[in-house]
């Protein structure tokens, strides 16, 4: 990562995989299209047509996951042809929304279906691949693309553990040799990716629990268990226990997002959920967790003499970049924009399935900017009113294509 780009402006020049200015245009129309109409995970099916439809359209042959939704598109090898041996460069999307309101109020193309919302940028990320294999898939007709590339549209990545596993199963990770990916980031500015070596993102796990004893009149708080009391207690203390059983280094974290309880303000309930989230920068304390946060709840639940039951869902590890990999991402972005359209980022307290592909093979993940250049308004993710500056769908591309371009040259076949 640390090494200088060998691209120089004369190769920059001469380097192939621009996007046109019609199909820019189409893309932008097709993530219109696909941010009016969002799907949630596992449910991606109008979005899988559209997908598959415009690939066939160029001549290739996507293969609909067995799962029913997302799809596996290769671009270099022929229908039936082993992979065992050739080092495919893989492309990872996501498609799948979030099941919130868009409260966009001035965008003509604001999400048509009633709390739902690509709020994350996955309808970027598809695009992207999308436009990134059709611009390849001319490549290779014309006889210039140097190696096999795959294209992965994957779903159900916000339904933890992600649908990356169900993409693996299906062979997506077949003859692969290394995998890459992008990630909005609504803090970068358009025409500019943030990437780094080592992990980029934490590991991110899901937590529900239950809270039950005999409830009673709030004037005999004595005779009952104060179940609102002990998941306050909870709330409260699980965090703090959890945090000094650790290395403070491991970012280890509780957060809760849901607390209920009771119906009445004299009367002690039975019954109390809650249910947050944990995550983690470090993956070997991420291999404690769930230990660790267990039984921190049982020794605060059992001190306020409440019954719980603890449903802890394991999600994603960290999305660790390989260090060749991110090379090459910076070294396709350097030969497209310049130096200065790299800048590091930062380890997020975010979670992604697309580090279940790099268990498996090396890859790099980079941070795509979609902030309009200018703007000092941050449109968060997973807040209603996230959009994307939509020439961030021309870098992506064109990252994505010289990354494809350049891949050959820095490994052995």
């Amino acid at each position: 990562m640390s090494r200088e780009s060998e691209a120089d402006p004369a190769k920059r020049a001469a380097l192939p995989g621009t996007l046109p200015e019609a199909l820019r245009a189409e893309l932008v129309a097709f993530r219109r299209d696909m941010h009016m109409h969002p799907e949630l995970g596992n449910q991606e099916f109008r979005t899988t047509a559209a997908i598959k439809a415009r690939l066939e359209k160029a001549g290739l042959k996507p293969r609909v996951l067995s799962v029913g939704t997302g799809l596996i598109c290769d671009i270099g090898i022929e229908e039936g042809q082993p992979v065992s041996g050739v080092p495919v460069l893989a492309m990872r999307a996501d498609i799948d929304a979030l099941p919130i309101p868009d409260t966009k109020t001035e965008c003509a193309y604001r999400s048509t279906v009633p709390d739902r919302a690509h709020a994350c940028g996955h309808d970027v990320h598809t695009t992207v691949v999308l436009g990134a294999g059709l611009v390849l898939a001319e490549l290779h007709r014309q006889g210039r693309l140097p190696r096999p590339v795959r294209l992965i549209f994957q779903p159900a990545e916000e339904v933890l553990p992600g649908g990356a596993a169900d993409a693996i199963e299906c062979g997506a990770l077949d003859g692969v040799g290394r995998i890459i990916a992008v990630h909005c980031d609504p803090r970068v500015d358009a025409g500019v990716i943030g990437l780094r070596e080592g992990a980029i993102t934490s590991a991110c796990d899901r937590l529900e629990i239950t809270l039950d004893g005999p409830g009673g009149h709030t004037a005999r708080p004595h005779l009952t268990t104060d179940l609102v009391t002990a998941a306050a207690r909870v709330v409260t203390d699980v965090p703090a226990l959890v945090a000094r059983r650790v290395d403070t280094r491991a970012g280890l974290a509780v957060t809760w997002g849901r607390i209920e309880s009771g119906h009445a303000p004299n009367v002690i309930p039975q019954h109390a959920e809650l249910s947050g989230t944990v995550r983690c920068l470090d993956i070997e304390a991420w291999r404690q967790a769930p230990d660790i946060v267990v039984a921190a709840i049982d020794e605060v639940a059992n001190l306020h003499r409440a019954k719980s039951e603890i449903n802890y869902v394991r999600g994603v590890p960290p999305v660790v970049n390989d260090g060749a990999v991110a090379a090459l991402l910076q070294d396709a972005m350097v030969a497209r924009r310049g130096e200065d359209a790299v800048e590091g980022t930062e380890q997020s307290l975010g979670g992604e399935d697309f580090s279940w592909y790099l268990e498996r093979v090396p890859g790099a993940m980079a941070r795509l900017g979609v902030r309009p250049p200018g703007e000092r308004t941050v449109r968060d993710l997973h807040q209603g009113d996230f959009d994307a500056d939509e020439d961030a769908i021309t870098v992506g591309v064109e990252l994505f294509t010289a990354a494809a371009l350049l891949d050959a040259a820095t490994r052995d076949a």
